[in-house]
């Protein structure tokens, strides 16, 4: 018998043949390496044996150099979320402090069901020469290391001790990182002894495979039990969340709401599946929703939820459906589909859709049911419209004139970003979509609206990555990320990235001068203002004047070119400097920041409730703020 053929090669070198090898099918059914690059950290433990062989393969699979280990991570994040989870990006780092850096990233690709492989290096398997630089040691379990901490945001955790491990290693990070159900982050911790030490593969480890995304079918009996449900509703309602975009079921679930007469409303993860002026459209859901969208979940005595895991902001804190309601779940991941109690039915959300779509043949709802989307709707478009035409009481800009004039400028090609602060509530609120992309079944969204981590900093770092994924598979639109100051600082070396790289977007900063959103629920319960706005985080030593951050020659010095708008600006003068700005982008492939002044009180408030932590009482003063409820009724988006 002939031996399989062999080859022999470092555990670094074999586990880069390998990513080079894997394949994957979008959307649209064209074929795409499943791993689209690298960003890379180099330091001790990963320069020499991963970085060498990276080296060799710089074509087939390009390396990018980052400038913070956070942000090159979540920059690969975004990237996944921008392919719809069809391609994913890889980060790596040296040991200790650059390892560990990745860590918040983790957590962000793991509440966002978003896949990303993460290639920390390790200290040595062989502890020859223990303790190491930058090696943390455990007195009683010298197996761990800082990478241990990856642990509880990963899908898939695994440490190669060996270099034969990979066998059976690789084909779980495949499984994880192209599961519909599993998607998330993948950490294969890689001690620096190990990446070095060759073994002799066997060559059909790096034969060429293309992973194409399943689409299991629920149980026939669920899906005729569900079907039952929904026959019996009054009051039906879709409710579309980010699994029906990672399945490319945007135009199936329009198409299923258009057939039954049915309202749909939609999740943060969820939006701009459905275009704004579609009839049937009641609004974005939740506390940084819409009070339309609100009124309908209220209403609704049967929920037809897909693709959601209905977090607290969606359904606010469970509050915004009547108690009475009947749940049925439509997820990829049982975890998710068994929620609250719904009828669960497991599988793909494209496929589940047109199976309840046959089961539900020539049923309709009440047309009276039906027409009140609109009815809603346009109450809520009315409000936003006010808000959007007025200033704030002392004349400053307010943030639904800067997401109405971002919007206005954005086409069906374009996509926007938003993170945390105040920024995601006006974007889930105020932004409205336009009519999806041609592409028939597999029209995608126009925002990342990362709301599931609320990570501060995604924004700038999620703009390259995104805007990397987009300049290949839109390359007539353009990405703008919307973040407030205190993001702005919190992470902006990627503004470098991408203008080391040449990549484009824009940035428009709403400064506020402080984290005035935070501040908000403080003050919202009865708390004083401490700590969180510019004028009342005086610590000792602190000068009299709040010392202003000059985000214009900063922005400069990283390499983007500017746009400012005078503190008393209006929404024309913002909307004359982000036209510039997209065609400065455009003009010279890099980042262009916008900067503008903002009021810190104005906001858009969908008037759900959302539960907080508020103290019961406080030494010396009683009852906190004389009983104030424990639940919040404003649109806090922290």
């Amino acid at each position: 018998m002939t031996a399989a053929p062999r080859v022999r090669l470092t555990t670094a070198q074999a586990l880069v043949r390998w990513m080079v090898a894997q394949r994957s099918e979008l959307l649209d059914g064209t074929e795409v390496p499943l791993f689209a690059g690298v960003v890379a950290i180099f330091g001790h433990g990963n320069v020499l044996g991963l970085g060498t062989a990276l080296d060799a393969v710089r074509t087939a699979l390009p390396t990018w150099r980052g400038h913070a280990e956070e942000g090159m991570a979540l920059a690969a994040v975004a990237y996944a979320k921008a392919m719809d989870r069809r391609q994913v990006m890889v980060a790596t780092s040296s040991v200790g402090p650059g390892a560990l850096n990745m860590v918040t990233a983790a957590g962000t690709a793991h509440a966002n069901r978003l896949p990303v492989l993460l290639l920390p290096a390790d200290t040595f398997a062989g502890r020859a020469s223990d303790p190491v630089l930058q090696q943390v040691e455990h007195f009683g379990d010298l197996t761990t290391s800082v990478n241990d901490a990856f642990r509880p945001v990963s899908r898939y955790f695994d440490r190669i001790m060996r270099p034969e491990q990979l066998l059976a290693a690789l084909p779980q990070v495949a499984r994880v990182l192209t599961d519909p159900a599993d998607a998330g982050p993948v950490v294969l911790a890689l001690p620096q002894d190990i990446q070095a030490e060759a073994f002799d593969f066997p060559e059909a480890l790096f034969a060429t495979r293309t992973h194409r995304v399943p689409r299991p079918r629920g149980d026939a009996l669920a899906l005729d039990e569900a079907a039952a449900i929904l026959r019996a509703a009054e009051r039906p309602l879709l409710v579309i969340g980010g699994g029906v975009r990672y399945s490319g079921a945007g135009v199936v679930a329009r198409t299923f709401a258009e057939a039954h007469a049915v309202p749909m409303v939609d999740t943060p993860a969820g939006r701009t599946l459905v275009s704004h002026d579609h009839s049937l459209y009641g609004g974005p859901l939740g506390i940084i929703g819409s009070t339309s969208a609100n009124n309908l979940a209220a209403a609704a005595d049967v929920v037809l939820a897909v693709g959601t895991r209905l977090q607290d902001f969606a359904t606010g804190s469970w509050t915004v459906f009547a108690p009475e309601m009947r749940l049925v779940s439509v997820n990829a991941a049982p975890f998710d589909a068994v929620k609250h109690g719904g009828h669960a039915i497991t599988g793909d959300a494209l496929a589940n859709i047109e199976e309840l779509g046959v089961r539900l043949r020539g049923w309709r709802a009440a047309s009276a049911w039906t027409a009140r989307a609109a009815v809603e709707r346009a109450g809520w478009d009315a409000h936003v419209d006010r808000l959007r035409a007025g200033a704030a009481p002392d004349g400053s800009l307010t943030y639904a004139q800067v997401v109405g004039v971002v919007n206005d400028a954005s086409g069906s090609e374009d996509y926007v970003i938003g993170s945390s602060g105040g920024i995601p509530g006006e974007l889930h609120g105020g932004w409205r979509a336009v009519e999806p992309r041609t592409g028939g079944p597999t029209a995608g969204a126009t925002m990342d609206l990362e709301y599931g981590f609320s990570c501060m900093g995604y924004e700038l770092s999620g703009a390259w990555g995104a805007a990397m994924a987009r300049g290949r598979t839109h390359p007539g639109g353009l990405v703008t990320a919307l973040l407030g100051d205190g993001s702005y600082l919190m992470l902006n070396s990627d503004l470098y990235s991408a203008a080391f790289t040449g990549t484009p977007f824009v940035a428009v900063v709403a400064d506020n001068d402080g984290y005035a959103v935070i501040h908000r629920l403080q003050t919202g319960q009865g708390a004083q203002g401490f700590n969180n706005l510019l004028t009342d985080a005086a610590g000792p030593g602190a000068v009299d004047r709040p010392l202003r951050v000059d985000f214009a020659a900063h922005a400069a010095a990283l390499g983007c070119a500017v746009e400012v708008v005078r503190p008393d600006g209006s929404s024309d003068d913002l909307r004359a400097a982000y036209l510039r700005a997209r065609k400065t982008a455009v003009n010279t492939r890099r980042p262009v920041v916008v900067l503008c002044r903002v009021d810190q009180s104005a906001w858009t408030d969908a008037g759900a409730w959302w539960e907080v932590g508020v103290p019961e009482y406080l030494s010396g003063r009683g009852p906190y703020a004389q009983g104030k409820d424990r639940q919040l009724r404003i649109t806090d988006h922290a």
